[in-house]
């Protein structure tokens, strides 16, 4: 029996976990109201109790992420009011805190724009999903017909097996098996292609999100850089603050960094241990709309090289890690901040 893997399993410390270990769990999370809401739930259960029994679990599927999309709603415009609420408190601080928490606003306020965003392209995944959905419930029909008259048949054959209903029931399930047969091969085909669709779009939404966010966050270090933290002593004057210009250009660099950001520069890519490479992870099918992908680097092609030819491909388990490239050039800049 297929079991599913996953990446929460009991297992050793990673690599950042170590060099930060996590903090103890949130005292907001709630043992009873924190997993979903009552309206959330009462619509899953409602599209799990209803409906064609084939696409009763995608039902609930797409249900479902109709509730993570309002939570995600939810956290873009608190996001938003934080930022608001940090620029607010900083203006009655020093220059330098006034200053840089009025641009770490501006920031922050960016990344409810852009969670936002993802909102619109997380609805199209489901929206695809949701076309799976109603090819299941159109199959219905056929199949339940088809259950029919076997049983009718199978009740006859068992009360009148010399009944004239017989063949006629005979020649009328084998069309329906024909009608059948023809609804599951579309079934499968579709559920396939839109399967593969929707999740290549809403993984490349999550890949945008993520780098912008990183991005961000590193812009926002380098506006921290500007604060003078250095202690003084009671009665001393700290020294006016001149970073208004250096400020104000880290800004217009992130404003600059995330416009020109497209999936051809995107920094993390996924080092898999079986035959794939990179190339075969991002190749698109479409040749018209392929897009240039960055080239791996000599030394991982030949220890992937080296895994194909003393592995068997069928016994080899895949394994994702995270491969970090070197900083960009608008990290560098950063630095001098």
């Amino acid at each position: 029996m297929h079991k599913t893997y996953s990446l929460r399993n009991s297992r050793a410390p990673t690599a950042a976990e170590l060099q930060a270990p996590p903090p103890p769990p949130s005292t907001t999370k709630s043992k009873f109201f924190g997993r979903a809401s009552l309206a959330s739930t009462f619509r899953k259960n409602a599209a799990g109790n209803f409906g064609p029994e084939l696409s009763r679990k995608l039902s609930q599927l797409v249900k479902t992420e109709k509730g993570v999309l309002r939570a995600m709603e939810v956290v873009a415009n608190e996001r938003r009011a934080a930022a608001r609420q940090l620029s607010l408190w900083g203006s009655e601080n020093d220059d330098d805190v006034s200053d840089v928490t009025d641009k770490l606003g501006v920031l922050l306020f960016e990344l409810g724009e852009l969670q936002d965003q993802f909102i619109d392209k997380y609805d199209q995944y489901r929206v695809s999903m949701k076309s799976i959905r109603n090819i299941e419930a159109s199959v219905q029909p056929s199949r339940d017909r088809k259950d029919k008259i076997t049983d009718d048949i199978a009740h006859l054959k068992y009360k009148d097996p010399t009944s004239t209903k017989i063949p006629v029931l005979e020649q009328e399930l084998v069309r329906a098996e024909a009608e059948s047969l023809v609804a599951e091969a579309q079934l499968s085909n579709i559920t396939r292609e839109k399967l593969k669709t929707s999740y290549n779009y809403q993984f490349d939404s999550m890949r945008e999100l993520a780098e912008k966010f990183a991005l961000i966050a590193g812009y926002g270090k380098a506006l921290l850089e500007l604060l003078d933290d250095a202690p003084v002593t009671p009665g001393e004057a700290r020294p006016s603050y001149d970073g208004y210009d250096a400020s104000r250009q880290i800004i217009m660099d992130c404003e600059a960094a995330l416009e020109a950001w497209t999936l051809d520069v995107a920094a993390v890519k996924p080092t898999l241990s079986f035959h794939q490479t990179v190339d075969d992870v991002y190749e698109e099918l479409d040749e018209d709309e392929e897009e240039p992908l960055e080239q791996v680097e000599e030394e991982e092609e030949e220890i992937i090289e080296q895994d194909d030819e003393d592995v068997p491909e069928q016994h080899v388990e895949e394994q994702e890690d995270v491969e970090q490239l070197p900083e960009n050039e608008d990290e560098q800049h950063n630095q001098q901040f």
